[in-house]
Parts: C-alpha cells; sequence; structure tokens
C-alpha cells in the first residue's frame, strides 16, 4: 500500500517505490542547490528540472524523446511480429526446427551492440540501420518465449485438435495461439525492455538524428551535466512506463495467471 505525506494541510500518497528517488532529489537539493558541494559534474537539481522549458537546448529533450518512442515503437512492432511468427513455425514445425532454429539460436548468442557495425555497413547512419537494430533486439526475446511456449503445449490438446479434425488455421487460432499467450506475453514485456535500450543505443552509438541517445551524445559533448541528467531522468521514466504498460497487459489478458 502507499504511504502518504502532508503537505500544507493536504496528504498525498507516495507510492512506496517513490520514496528511494525522493531520497536521493532531498539529499541532491540539500548538498548541492545549498552549495555545500560545488563541482562541475554535481548541477543543481532546479536547474536540471528548468532546462527542458526555459533552455534553448534543453528544450531538445521534446522533439528527441518523441523520435525516439517512434523508433522504438516500429521497431518493436517488426521484431515482435517476426519473432511470433518464427517462434510459432519452429515450434510447430519439425524441418523448420532442424533448418532455421540452430541458426537462430547461434545469432542470438552474438552481443547485442555488436551488430552495430556490421549494420551500419549495410544500411548507413540514418534511420534504417536504427530500425533494424531495434527490430533485432526485439525479435530474439519474443522468438525464444513464443518458442518455448509452443513446445509447452500438452500434448493432449494437440491429440484432441486431431481427434475433432481441425484445419491448420483452426488450430492455430483455437489452439495454439491462446495456449501461448501467457509466454508471448513474457517476450514482450523482456522485448520491450531491450528495445528501448536499444533505441536509445543506437542513437547514441551512431550519434545522427534525433532521439534521447543523439542528445545525450551532444550534450557530453559540450559537457552539459544538466542535460546529460534530463536525459538519463526521461530514459528512466520511459523505460519504467514500458514495464508498466507490459505489466498491466499481462493482467488484462491473462487474468488468470498470477505474476
Amino acid at each position: 500500500m502507499a504511504d502518504t505525506l502532508a503537505l500544507n494541510g493536504t496528504r498525498l500518497r507516495v507510492p512506496p517505490g517513490a520514496w528511494l528517488p525522493l531520497a536521493l532529489a532531498a539529499v541532491w537539493l540539500l548538498l548541492v542547490d545549498t552549495g555545500l558541494v560545488n563541482h562541475p559534474l554535481m548541477v543543481p537539481l532546479h536547474q536540471v528540472l528548468m532546462a527542458p522549458f526555459f533552455d534553448e537546448q534543453g528544450r531538445q529533450i521534446w522533439a528527441a524523446g518523441a523520435s525516439s518512442l517512434w523508433r522504438v515503437a516500429l521497431g518493436f512492432a517488426i521484431g515482435a511480429s517476426l519473432g511470433i511468427a518464427a517462434g510459432v513455425a519452429v515450434g510447430l514445425s519439425r524441418p523448420a526446427q532442424l533448418a532455421v532454429a540452430p541458426s537462430l539460436h547461434g545469432l542470438r548468442q552474438v552481443a547485442l551492440f555488436a551488430w552495430i557495425p556490421l549494420l551500419t555497413a549495410w544500411f548507413g547512419n540514418g534511420d534504417a540501420v536504427k530500425i533494424v537494430f531495434i527490430s533485432i533486439s526485439t525479435f530474439f526475446p519474443v522468438f525464444l518465449n513464443t518458442e518455448q511456449g509452443v513446445r509447452a503445449i500438452p500434448p493432449v490438446y494437440r491429440e484432441v485438435a486431431a481427434v475433432v479434425r481441425l484445419r491448420p488455421w483452426q488450430r492455430l487460432r483455437r489452439l495454439v495461439l491462446p495456449a501461448i499467450l501467457p509466454s508471448v506475453l513474457t517476450g514482450v514485456e523482456l522485448a520491450l525492455l531491450t528495445a528501448w535500450i536499444g533505441t536509445v543505443g543506437s542513437e547514441y552509438a551512431i550519434g545522427t538524428g534525433l532521439g534521447i541517445g543523439a542528445y545525450l551524445a551532444t550534450a557530453r559533448d559540450v559537457f552539459r551535466m544538466d542535460l546529460v541528467l534530463i536525459g538519463v531522468l526521461v530514459m528512466a521514466l520511459v523505460g519504467y512506463g514500458l514495464s508498466r504498460f507490459a505489466q498491466v497487459l499481462f493482467v488484462r489478458l491473462v487474468p488468470w495467471r498470477n505474476r
């Protein structure tokens, strides 16, 4: 349950998980904003919070955030769709399992950011390479969980489908997809986080165009610690929001499963 905080006679409900960030902010205010600590890397908190509204460079965070959200949405949609399709195909088809699965399981051992040099050589430094990279970061969590979900379908379900002579499309729609939904949603939850990490990471590594990652790279180059902190704060808030969205989606679609 959330705790309460009294402020000017008004009782505010504070989630338990918010107490640590609030405590860190209070310590930052006490040490930095009051002048007890004076260091180029320690920027006053009020300066950080005001930058997105009153600083010309700070206001670019809004366009950067919108660009990153657009990329993560598109890359996630592509990667998740391909991951579900490949997972179902490999899980249901023995020939696909023998022909495709070894290569996919081998490729997933490649470290995520090790793809960037190869992808930039193929696709350049524009948006295309970032979308492909985000799609790859999304694909493998969804594929692996979908494949495992298909393999975990009880054999008796397959036998019932054969007895009632369900057609392949009916079997997929009435048996396979409902049975693998919890596994797919688990993969989606993991993929949302890896997609967001991939989005910011690709923007930071490539350093061109708009985006949170490029915003952080520029702020670092001009040594604007307030802008760096704003970028990190936006990254954390969006990542938390995506995680909460996945959890709510899971509860809504699979209410009978305890998380």
